[in-house]
């Protein structure tokens, strides 16, 4: 397809020579290959597709440089690209500027018609080549595109951009914060879709913080990635650090009946802001440690009486709790304490004590898996931490939770 200096043979002559190579490979015997054979005829195609995809490019930008698309109804020839050819938006723009730089990068359409890289280097060239303009070496970006596989080459373009012009490449960056959206939107069972769009520092940031609190809590956490991110950003909602040293926690309002925290039959749910009405099992779990303020309302629903607020576990209770226990107790768990909270062994609703022999300390996951998930956890008198599952019907319980 492509000779000398770049220069484009005529398209139909190609596209013929394609098409009998394809034909060809559909009529090659399908059995008795070995594997050798297999891998070959698999580079061999891949080879043909990038090759075609170049052509398309070529035509991309040929069709972009028209107002077809606006006479036959679209906005842009991205648009079009995108119903008529069935492509995502990134794809389309890729091909259209692999085209518009196809006759300035001669030396990479012969690399990448002779299999020595791919249409995916080649365009990530070209997006190099159209931001950094006349500053652009496309020599030593194809002898790196030879050597490495797309991930890598990807910095390695942006680091070509940066070189060439570190202004463009800072406002880039600053379009890219300008564009940080973050949308929560409540569904009718109360569940919150999160949908949201990061720079690439703000992203790194998240998933820094993120990363560590996903691993997998033990040998029986068979939660998936994404299930492990989620409880990950929720357990980072809950225990925020600051500068490496425990603040505040966020302030949750959550407004309960007294039959509701009891957890009595047929007493209504609880009412928490910024959330659909919640379970007495919830309001269980965040009254293990919390700041409990007693509100009398009479049967018009008038404040008659304010009490003051109560932390139920001390400070001096805190600071020798996480000395005592170093983190969550939950047997396989490595979360540190200043990711835990205070539980009550005997939950303070039904007569337990606050002393520290009534308290562990349990992260955020396994704190929910005792209220809301009706594991049990024992405190033995020789400290030993033991966890007994919920039982299953009336057949046997289940095995060990990590």
């Amino acid at each position: 397809m492509v000779a000398g200096e770049g220069a484009i043979a005529p398209l139909s002559e190609d596209v013929g020579r394609l098409r009998e190579a394809v034909e060809a490979f559909r009529r090659r015997p399908k059995t008795g290959r070995t594997q050798e054979q297999i891998s070959h005829e698999l580079s061999q195609v891949r080879v043909i597709c990038d090759v075609m995809e170049l052509e398309f490019s070529d035509l991309a930008s040929e069709f972009a440089a028209t107002d077809e698309y606006d006479q036959q109804g679209f906005d842009s020839p991205i648009s079009w690209l995108k119903q008529v050819c069935h492509m995502s938006s990134g794809a389309a723009g890729d091909r259209v500027c692999a085209g518009d730089q196809l006759q300035r990068l001669g030396q990479s359409a012969d690399a990448l018609a002779t299999g020595e890289i791919g249409f995916a280097h080649f365009a990530l060239i070209a997006r190099t080549a159209a931001a950094v303009g006349g500053r652009f070496d496309e020599v030593e970006l194809l002898r790196k595109a030879r050597k490495l596989n797309i991930f890598p080459f990807r910095n390695s373009c942006l680091h070509a951009r940066h070189a060439a012009n570190p202004e463009r490449f800072v406002n880039e960056e600053k379009e890219g914060v300008e564009a940080r959206s973050l949308t929560l939107t409540t569904a009718d069972d109360g569940v919150v879709l999160v949908q949201g769009i990061l720079d690439k520092v703000g992203g790194a940031a998240l998933r820094t913080a993120l990363e560590p609190l996903a691993k997998r809590a033990g040998k029986g956490d068979h939660r998936k990635l994404d299930r492990r991110l989620g409880d990950a950003l929720v357990d980072l909602s809950m225990h925020a650090l600051d500068n490496g040293v425990p603040s505040r926690r966020p302030h949750l309002q959550v407004t309960t009946s007294l039959e509701t925290l009891l957890g009595l039959s047929g007493a209504p749910a609880a009412e928490m802001e910024f959330s659909l009405p919640i379970s007495a099992k919830a309001v269980e779990r965040l009254a293990c440690d919390c700041s409990v303020t007693r509100i009398l309302l009479n049967s018009d629903s008038m404040v008659i009486d304010v009490g003051r607020a109560k932390r139920l576990v001390s400070g001096p209770q805190s600071k020798a709790l996480r000395v005592r226990d170093g983190g969550c107790t939950w047997p396989g768990c490595d979360r540190p304490a200043t990711w835990t909270s205070a539980h009550h062994v005997v939950h303070w609703i039904h007569g337990g004590s606050t002393d520290l022999p009534n308290l562990v300390l349990l992260c955020y996951r396994h704190h929910w898996m005792v209220h809301e998930g009706n594991w049990q956890i024992v405190r033995t008198d020789d400290g030993c931490i033991h966890t007994i599952p919920p039982l299953m019907g009336f057949g046997s319980r289940s095995r060990e939770p990590d």
